[in-house]
This record gives structure tokens, sequence and C-alpha cells, in this order.
């Protein structure tokens, strides 16, 4: 994809949040040069698992980009940085707040050298606030944000999502903002900060959790795959395992009891409305596991998607990636990475139709430094003056 070949973004981002919004703009064609310390992106040394020595971790999140090493506490860093800011239209950071204004690369810095510019702060709690100086970590944010509270089993422990909800959830708000901030100087050339943070970011995605809690003043519960709105909408289990079916209004539920030969729970004064369901939600779900349990997950999942009724098995990664739709969407590439060899990597899940698709391999992520004279030279400067 080339829709983004015309812009230049320098990628001061390590770890997870920043890599992810910055890859998005890589994919799309878009020049991201990694600048990394010298001593590279903290994941390029986490794991296991390793394939011949690089990190999986970070080769997870940095394909199409090119990697320089700059040392920011040095002057010579600091002038090949000034140098690729000027030319650059976008600027990505994840530092603690203040941490870029003291190397000196603050906002209005940075526009002194390029008036234009967009600079993308993505941090734990903003970039202002009683919490701005504390360091922001995924977890952390689940758990301050009131999604923990409501995760997990009945009674049960509080629990994380299995992925790494506030990164990935902050970097995509990331791009959003710096695809708004490169509208908004299309039309009058100012450029724009954009500040996001984990901690914002999970308590944006609570919508109609916290439209509860506002109407009701009751925190929200865990209730397991239960939703707190709808039945049935849920997880089930089967003869030989889980699957989950999501009935979201009253038509569905009839088709749901017709394809379950039970027709007479239709007009059962427990079940007939969504309303009727959700307050007796446990004797429904008791009756209908009764039944679900009579006949392997397969079976269920092909009765009701023939009725175009929503409903799916429960994977794991092995199950997902051995599934048709996986290959029928493109979604794994596969890179040649000049150490690891031939690495799997997840496709954007963004596609584009009416315009002629770029089919291009993607560049492999890059190695550390990789690209450091190949990019200063381009920018005019000396390279013996940073190597």
């Amino acid at each position: 994809m080339k829709q983004l070949s015309d812009l230049t973004i320098v990628d001061l981002t390590r770890v997870l949040s920043g890599p992810y919004c910055t890859m998005y703009f890589a994919d799309m064609g878009a020049n991201v040069i990694k600048v990394e310390p010298p001593g590279g992106d903290d994941t390029r040394n986490w794991g296991p698992p390793f394939i011949n020595g690089e990190s999986t971790y970070f080769m997870s999140v940095n394909r199409n980009k090119r990697s320089i090493v700059l040392d920011l506490k040095s002057e010579s860093g600091k002038e090949a940085l000034r140098r690729l800011v000027a030319k650059a239209d976008v600027v990505v950071e994840n530092f603690k707040p203040g941490t870029l204004q003291k190397l000196g690369f603050g906002f209005e810095q940075l526009r002194e050298l390029n008036p234009s510019i967009i600079l993308a702060s993505v941090s734990g709690y903003g970039q202002t606030g009683p919490y701005r100086h504390l360091p922001g970590y995924d977890v952390i944010a689940q758990g301050m944000s009131g999604f923990m509270s409501v995760t997990g089993e009945p009674g049960g422990r509080p629990l994380k999502g299995g992925y790494s909800l506030a990164d990935l959830g902050t970097g995509m708000w990331a791009i959003i903002g710096i695809l708004t901030a490169l509208h908004h100087r299309e039309k009058t050339g100012e450029g724009q900060w954009v500040d996001v943070s984990l901690l914002e970011t999970m308590i944006s995605w609570q919508t109609y959790q916290a439209a509860n809690f506002f109407a009701t003043n009751r925190n929200p519960r865990a209730l397991g795959n239960m939703h707190p709105n709808i039945a049935p909408y849920q997880s089930f289990r089967a003869e030989d395992g889980h699957f989950n079916l999501a009935v979201g209004n009253e038509k569905l539920w009839a088709l749901t009891c017709e394809a379950m030969g039970k027709p007479q729970w239709v007009d059962d004064p427990r079940f007939r409305t969504n309303r009727d369901r959700v307050e007796n939600r446990d004797e429904l779900v008791e009756l209908m596991e009764a039944v679900f349990v009579q006949k392997p997950v397969r079976y269920w999942v092909d009765l009701f998607s023939a009725a175009n009724i929503p409903c799916g098995p429960i994977y794991t990664f092995s199950e997902l990636y051995a599934d048709p739709y996986v290959e029928a969407r493109g979604l794994v590439v596969e890179v040649e990475h000049p150490k690891a060899g031939r690495v799997k990597t997840l496709a954007t899940p963004v596609k584009f139709h009416g315009v002629d698709a770029d089919s291009e391999t993607p560049t492999p992520p890059p190695l550390l430094g990789e690209h450091t004279k190949e990019v200063l030279q381009a920018f005019g400067i000396d390279w013996d003056e940073n190597a």
C-alpha cells in the first residue's frame, strides 16, 4: 500500500503502543525512520522466543521501517535529529511526559524547526493532569480504568485482557489523531500536538458500561462471558467444548428457539423480551446449556450459521490459523529477515477496494541501526559525524 508514501515520520517510540502506531503508516507506504538509542528498542531483548537471536516481540510491530541509531544525549545526535525533523511531517514519541522537552525537542521547539510539524505523544496518563509524571504500563491502565473489575468470572479475581489492550488501543488512537491532524494541516498549514494516553483509551471503551453506571450509580460487575444488557449473548458449553452465541434482538431469539427445537420459549413470559431474558438469565442459561451439551460445538455452529444466527467457535491459535478465512483474507504475510529468515507476521487489517492494490512484499523489521548511513546521507547529514 502506497497511499501515504508522501509522508516522512520520525519514530522515537519503543516497546508496543508507539511502534504499533507507526507500523500502520509504514505499511501504507510512509517513510518511517525508527530512531533508536545505542542499545536499541528494549523489546529487541524481550523473549523467548527468539529466532536466530531476533526477538519475535520486536519483529511483530516494526516491519517496513528503517532503523537508525542516534545518541540523543550527544550534541551530534541531537543535531542529526533536528535535521530529520526539519524535513519530516510527523514525530511520534512515547517517552514519559517532559522527557522530550528536556532533550530539546518539545512541541514548541519542534515548531521552530518545522512550523507545520505534527507531534504525537503516547503516554500512560497524558501530557497534563495529576498523574502525568508517572510511568505508564498496559496492565496498570487496564486496572485503573475499571476494565479488570468487569473482566473474569463472577466472584473471581480481577483479570486483564489476554492482549495488551491499552497499548494497542492507544496506538490506534494515535493513528486516528495523526490522520486528523494531517487533514487539519492540509486545510490550514498548521501543525498540532496529538496527546493520547493508555488510561484514557481504556476509559473511552467503557461506552455502555459507563452509561449503565451513570444511570444507576451501581458498579458494573464481572459476568464472565455474559453481556450485561443482552441475553443470551455469551459462551455456552457444548458436548466437546464451548462456543459463542449472540442473540441481539427478538427476531434472532425466535430463530434460536426454532433451531433448538424449543419454539415454546418464544412466548414463555420469563423469556419473551430481552428485558425478561436479562432478568431471568440464570434460568435461561441453565435451560439452554442442558440442550447444548447433547451435541458437539460444530453441530451448533453449523446449525445456527445456517439460520443466520450469530455464533462462532472459540478457537485456539492453531485452530484459528488453520481456518480458511485467514488465507482468504490475507491475514498473514511473510517477510525475509536477514538473520531470522522467513518470518510470518500479521497483515494490516485495513482493506482498500476500488483502487489498485500494491502487492509489494513488506520489508522485514530492521536490524539495529541497519539504515543509519543511508538515511542520514539522504538528509544531507555527514555520516562520519554520527557513526
